[in-house]
């Protein structure tokens, strides 16, 4: 077991050796991919999926205050230090890993340069991975650790979530949006997040609403967890999707889902869920007290507390996103045709 420690650090430290932390924070447009194969060298190393680790980085980095200093190489989890050096250690910044060790901390030094540094890539990836895999590599005994750890439900089925997205995938560079309605369908919407609502007490409108005709294709604006999906007396039949980036979802006021859609499920930007409808404000089936259309929200939880925040500017962007990108396809049709009739020609 001994020699096998020493050949996992020797691996680390000649890993870090070659991509040090400082190059992986030059090569912006590089870090997705370095950051995926040191989540990959971990479960090598220490057996912990690595999805979960690229998800708990997703998670840290997603519900790190707006103060809070960014952290300088390419990890944003940032271990507590009553459990980095040990509850009962007299000294909360403690790097000696012998005497972090006795205090029963889960820091551990993974580049063999003899300190445990919390703000060291290597080392918290390492400690991290050592840590949730304490008491085995299955999911269930992860999530037990993470429970541990953040000692928060929702914390552990957001990261458990985001880790099942990845997993499916095989990468994290799942930043793909679409517009939720397809660009050939009529549809209207401006922003009405934070409108007054009457029906079920007073309350603010935490969405925006686009209008389109009933059965008209709803579509997935992310890679994402199908957390939610039945009925709610406010928003009638609704799907709420988890995305990699801990930002929830909400479609509601749906006519129906799609056939064979469950909880469960991983979609990908641009697949159907469901169908626009009027359906909400009352007991299940209750429909047509509106005019159909789509309400569309997005929340995060932050640790502590779920919050809305408004949609409109994202929808506009995807919106435009999605013209531009239907406007090269077309350009890249007509220019096919052309050469096709070229060589025809010739």
């Amino acid at each position: 077991m001994k020699v096998k420690v020493c050949s996992s650090l020797l691996i680390l430290s000649l890993l870090f050796s070659i991509f040090p932390t400082q190059t992986f924070h030059a090569r912006a447009g590089d870090s997705e991919k370095l950051r995926q194969r040191l989540y990959e060298t971990m479960e090598t190393l220490t057996g912990v999926p690595w999805p979960y680790l690229a998800a708990m980085d997703q998670y840290e980095q997603n519900t790190r205050p707006p103060d809070a200093p960014k952290p300088k190489g390419l990890i944003s989890i940032r271990v507590p230090s009553h459990l980095w050096a040990g509850l009962s250690n007299p000294n909360p910044n403690d790097i000696i890993p012998e005497s972090i060790q006795f205090f029963e901390g889960i820091g551990r030094d993974a580049n063999g340069d003899g300190k445990v540094d919390p703000a060291d890539d290597s080392d918290v990836l390492y400690s991290v991975a050592s840590y949730l895999t304490k008491n085995g590599s299955s999911e269930r005994n992860v999530r037990e650790q993470l429970w541990k750890y953040y000692q928060h439900p929702t914390s552990v089925d957001v990261i458990t979530h985001i880790a099942r997205v990845i997993a499916k995938n095989q990468t994290i560079n799942l930043q793909d949006r679409s517009f939720p309605i397809p660009l050939q369908y009529n549809f209207t919407y401006h922003n009405t997040w934070g409108d007054r609502r009457g029906w079920g007490g007073l309350r603010i409108h935490e969405g925006t609403d686009i209008f389109a005709g009933y059965g008209t294709p709803v579509l997935s604006t992310c890679h994402g967890y199908v957390e939610l999906l039945g009925w709610n007396r406010f928003g009638g039949w609704r799907v709420g999707i988890r995305d990699t980036n801990n930002n929830y979802h909400y479609f509601a006021h749906l006519n129906g889902f799609r056939k064979g859609l469950k909880q469960g499920d991983i979609v990908k930007p641009g697949e159907v869920i469901g169908s626009v409808g009027s359906s909400g404000y009352g007991p299940p089936g209750t429909s047509g007290k509106f005019p159909p259309h789509l309400h569309y929200g997005i929340y995060k939880f932050n640790g502590r507390n779920t919050y809305s925040f408004d949609p409109y500017p994202f929808l506009k962007k995807w919106e435009r996103n999605a013209y531009q990108k239907r406007k090269e396809l077309r350009k890249k049709r007509k220019h096919k045709r052309s050469q096709t009739t070229l060589k025809w020609i010739d």
